[in-house]
C-alpha cells in the first residue's frame, strides 16, 4: 500500500487526490479529493500567456493543497499540467511558482500522455468486463480521445475545450445562432483531426470524463444536488444529452447558475462543454455515454503507486 498525492492542473480547474494505492488488488482508496476553479487558461488562446491573476489563483490553491498533502503524509506527489501551460509563453513562471510551493516539478505533459492517464483512470474499474472503450476527456482547453481495451491504444488530443471555445466565440447570453454555428464548426474540424488517428465510429463503449460531462450527467439525472456517487458510471442516452445541451443553449447565466448540480465556476463555460459532448455522440453514433468521476487524476495516482 502506497500513499500518493496526484495533482491535475488543467485550463479551468486544479484538482487534488490523496489516496492509498494497492497495486496488488488494483484498489485506490480516496483520502481526500478536491477541486478548485482557478481558470489558469484565462485568455491564453488570445494572448499566448498565463495572466498574472490566473497564476495568483493557481498558486493560492497550490498552497492549500500543500497543507493537505502534508497532513495526510503522502509519500509521493506528482503534479501534472495540461493544455493551458503547454500553450503559454511564460510557463517557466508557472513552473517556478509550483516548485517553490510544493517542492515538485510540474510536468507539462503532451496530449498523448494526458490521454493515457485519462484512459487508465477511467477504465481501470471496468477492466475484466470485456469489450473496447472510447474514452473522451473534455477539458477546458483541449479534448482527448483514446481507444483501447485493457490498455490505451490510439490516442489524439485536439484543441477544443469548454473554456477555449467560450472565450473564442461567446459574446452573448444566451448564445446567438452565429456563435453556436461557429462553435460547432470548430468541434467538427477537431473531430476530423481526431479521426485521423482514433477510429471514432467503431462499436465501443463511450466513456466521458471531466467536469463538463459530469455536470451534464447530473443535470440529465435531475439531481437535487451534485452527487458523485449517483453520477459515477451513470449511463446517459444520446437523446438526453441532446435535451440538456438544447436547454443550456437557450438559458441565461442566471438560469444556469440556479441549476442544483452546477458549480459556480462552470456556469459560463458549460454550454460549450455540453455542445462538445453532444457533437461527439453524434459523430460516433454512440447511443449512450458512461459518465465517469474517475479520470486523469486517478491515472496520475496509479502512475506513481
Amino acid at each position: 500500500m502506497t500513499r500518493v498525492a496526484a495533482i491535475d492542473c488543467g485550463t479551468n480547474s486544479i484538482r487534488l487526490l490523496v489516496a492509498d494505492a494497492d497495486p496488488a488488488t488494483g484498489e485506490l482508496t480516496d483520502l481526500d479529493r478536491r477541486m478548485t476553479i482557478v481558470r489558469l487558461g484565462q485568455d491564453v488562446d488570445r494572448t499566448g500567456r498565463l495572466a498574472p491573476e490566473a497564476l495568483e489563483r493557481t498558486f493560492a490553491a497550490c498552497k492549500e493543497y500543500a497543507e493537505v498533502i502534508k497532513a495526510h503524509g503522502a509519500l509521493r506527489t506528482r503534479f501534472v499540467a495540461t493544455s493551458a501551460s503547454r500553450d503559454a509563453e511564460n510557463r517557466d513562471e508557472f513552473v517556478r511558482g509550483v516548485v517553490d510551493i510544493l517542492g515538485v516539478d510540474p510536468e507539462v505533459i503532451t496530449g498523448d500522455q494526458e490521454a493515457e492517464f485519462s484512459f487508465t483512470g477511467a477504465t481501470r474499474e471496468l477492466a475484466g468486463r470485456g469489450g473496447s472503450y472510447l474514452v473522451v476527456d473534455i477539458g477546458g482547453g483541449s479534448t482527448e480521445f483514446v481507444v483501447g481495451e485493457e490498455h490505451a491504444g490510439a490516442a489524439r488530443s485536439v484543441d477544443i475545450g469548454c473554456v477555449r471555445l467560450t472565450e473564442r466565440h461567446v459574446r452573448h447570453d444566451p448564445l446567438t445562432l452565429g456563435e453556436i454555428t461557429a462553435i460547432r464548426a470548430d468541434i467538427a474540424a477537431a473531430l476530423d483531426l481526431a479521426e485521423e488517428t482514433v477510429p471514432l465510429t467503431e462499436d465501443r463503449t463511450l466513456v466521458g470524463l471531466a467536469g463538463s460531462v459530469t455536470t451534464v450527467g447530473g443535470i440529465a439525472l435531475d439531481l437535487d444536488a451534485y452527487d458523485s456517487a449517483a453520477i459515477h458510471h451513470s449511463r446517459i442516452t444520446a437523446e438526453r444529452v441532446g435535451e440538456v445541451a438544447a436547454m443550456l443553449l437557450s438559458s441565461t447565466h442566471e438560469e444556469r447558475a440556479a441549476i442544483p448540480v452546477m458549480h459556480p465556476g462552470r456556469v459560463d463555460v458549460i454550454t460549450a462543454g455540453a455542445l462538445i459532448l453532444h457533437e461527439v455522440m453524434r459523430r460516433t453514433g454512440a447511443r449512450e455515454v458512461v459518465v465517469s468521476e474517475h479520470d486523469i487524476l486517478d491515472g496520475i495516482a496509479w502512475s506513481i503507486a
